[in-house]
């Protein structure tokens, strides 16, 4: 039988995830994107790479957990520079309810007191004496995960890609002359999906020799709660903000002060980093903040991953393999079109 052609819109994580699954299966596949890539005009570019699904069930739901499992087995399938360290969080004695709370709605974690934390991330002893730590949690460097991924769907000869060669919306409404359309604009994609909406996100990236960290640190903070993602090079990704906003501008002064004010309450040595580079950019959301696959004929949306790119954008991707070549659904996710 003809292998199926499908044709993926978009260069960012979900995008590319698909493109290299559905090529894997034998497809042909090609891709299209407004970008040169995945470079910085991409949401993904600007991502933490946590890969962190129960923490992230404290403030999601067990839906985020389970595609999260599935994105850590992806990566470390994918990606030979993920790094499996698990993650920690961690609270002020002032601010010890939140994370009692914080422990209340998620699992798989060890409760951590000041010795512990002290063997996890020795320079951070005396600095807290209560946190959780997540062993099976990952992270991976977006850029360079995404990069990885690219050079290899260079290498495919069934694999073709088109940067650079944006589809107007004329022709993103007229039906597709190849088997499927997988649709992963993100954002953009608000012209056939009028429930998204845009998170705006901010980070920093700091680079300073002082601190040594060995995994994500997440510090439980009363007005803005922080992540810390080491990089190499002694860089440190700093995020990020959740602002319910379109703007796809530069990070405002108020949220570089509170994002440097929060690394500093993690460990004065921030104070003394330098400032590599602040970002940011605009994150698809629908209102329940979970992510989606909406069907509409030969067409699939894959979109509102949120904060939760490299986490979950593997598993939608997989099950929209799953439902293209096998017809699987997951009912979790999935939707019918209604314009």
């Amino acid at each position: 039988m003809k292998p199926l052609s499908i044709e993926i819109i978009g260069s960012g994580v979900a995008g590319l995830c698909c493109a290299l699954l559905f090529a894997q299966r034998g497809c042909t596949v090609t891709v299209h994107s407004a970008s040169q890539g995945f470079d910085q005009s991409c949401c993904s570019w600007w991502a933490g790479g946590m890969l962190a699904p129960w923490c992230e069930m404290a403030t999601t739901g067990a839906i985020i957990g389970k595609l999260g499992h599935d994105g850590i087995k992806f990566w470390a399938q994918h990606h030979a520079g993920t790094v499996a360290k698990g993650s920690l969080v961690i609270a002020s004695q002032r601010d010890l309810p939140d994370l009692h709370q914080f422990a209340a709605r998620t699992e798989h974690f060890e409760r951590c007191n000041a010795s512990d934390i002290e063997q996890l991330e020795p320079d951070l002893a005396g600095r807290f004496t209560n946190g959780l730590f997540f062993p099976e949690e990952r992270h991976v460097d977006p850029r360079a995960a995404l990069g990885e991924t690219v050079a290899l769907l260079r290498t495919l000869p069934n694999v073709h890609l088109r940067f650079e060669s944006a589809l107007s919306l004329e022709q993103l409404t007229t039906p597709t002359t190849e088997d499927w359309r997988i649709d992963c604009r993100g954002l953009s994609a608000r012209d056939q999906l009028p429930t998204l909406r845009g998170v705006r996100g901010e980070m920093l990236v700091l680079q300073t020799r002082d601190i040594t960290l060995h995994r994500p640190v997440r510090l439980l903070h009363p007005r803005y709660p922080l992540y810390i993602v080491p990089r190499h090079d002694h860089q440190f990704m700093v995020g990020a903000t959740m602002i319910e906003s379109d703007y796809r501008g530069k990070p405002t002064v108020q949220s570089v002060m509170e994002l440097l004010s929060a690394a500093y309450s993690l460990h004065p040595a921030f104070a003394e980093a330098q400032i590599v580079e602040m970002g940011a950019d605009v994150r698809p959301a629908f209102p329940n903040n979970y992510p989606k696959i909406v069907q509409n004929g030969r067409t699939l949306f894959v979109n509102g991953l949120f904060r939760h790119g490299f986490l979950c954008g593997p598993a939608l991707a997989q099950r929209a393999v799953d439902f293209v070549l096998d017809g699987h659904i997951d009912t979790e996710i999935w939707n019918e079109y209604t314009a």
